[in-house]
């Protein structure tokens, strides 16, 4: 399989795959309004649309990569043993996708021996794309680049200033409580929080508490624009572990455009671990 999935022919098809099979979800989710929503158990929202995607998401998968292993937000938790597998976010953003506001994303991450190398993120709200590929150290010979509507995304080279964009989650806003560099920006959803990053749009991004479907997808993205990626708590969250729940365990991220730029802002948002 992995002699398969290296050639360019197969990511021509993992790409046609996630493509198509995003698109036909969306075309639902993007007929609903107003959707009723549920609290779960770590008081994030979940409606019945994020199960249906999930469902639909996981069972095109299945059909298209028999032999891939599936990780997703609103059902399998554990990380298979099987060297392929793809983690499924249904619906990035459901607090926002339950009020009508449009502005959230459907993220699949491919993961080879638990470290994402093929992140695909569509926003069907703005019809923007993301995909990216990252071999990283997996000794896998992959096509290159982070691309958004199939354009070449790199992050942007400025230093930070008042007009600067970083982007902020809900559970980080206690780093404004002292001076800030740049212009914060909160769009309630995490993919498209980090991905501003990876296109060039914001300096900075932070996560509190990301799950692994928040980040599989934009990992490879990132790292394929040019992004640094600095875990606020002890180490990589890849590569995941054969076994493990991944249902409750939270991965805190900071992002930014330039290595140099990480003992500048990490001192300002580490706080944000433990609400802190």
């Amino acid at each position: 399989m992995q002699d398969l999935m290296q050639d360019q022919v197969q990511w021509d098809r993992v790409l046609d795959v996630c493509h198509s099979l995003t698109d036909r979800v969306a075309t639902q989710l993007l007929a609903v309004g107003n959707a009723p929503a549920e609290e779960k158990q770590d008081g994030s929202l979940v409606t019945q649309f994020d199960t249906w995607a999930d469902e639909q998401l996981r069972t095109g998968l299945q059909t298209a990569f028999p032999d891939h292993g599936i990780l997703s937000e609103e059902t399998h938790h554990v990380f298979p043993d099987q060297d392929w597998c793809w983690i499924i976010d249904p619906i990035d953003g459901t607090t926002n996708f339950s009020r009508g506001i449009p502005l959230w994303a459907i993220s699949l991450g491919l993961l080879y021996r638990g470290t994402p190398v093929y992140g695909y993120i569509y926003l069907p709200p703005l019809g923007d794309r993301f995909h990216g590929y990252w071999a990283g150290t997996s000794g896998l010979t992959l096509p290159t680049g982070a691309f958004l509507n199939n354009r070449p995304i790199h992050t942007r080279p400025d230093d930070p200033s008042a007009n600067q964009f970083f982007s902020l989650c809900a559970r980080s806003t206690s780093i404004l409580q002292r001076p800030f560099p740049c212009k914060v920006r909160m769009l309630g959803t995490a993919a498209y929080n980090l991905l501003l990053v990876a296109a060039g749009y914001a300096v900075g991004a932070v996560e509190a508490t990301p799950k692994v479907w928040d980040i599989a997808g934009v990992w490879p993205i990132l790292q394929a624009a040019g992004a640094t990626w600095t875990p606020l708590d002890e180490g990589d969250p890849f590569p995941l572990t054969v076994g493990e729940n991944y249902r409750d365990r939270a991965f805190p991220t900071l992002i930014t455009s330039r290595a140099d730029l990480v003992d500048q802002f990490r001192p300002l948002v580490q706080g944000v671990i433990g609400g802190g």
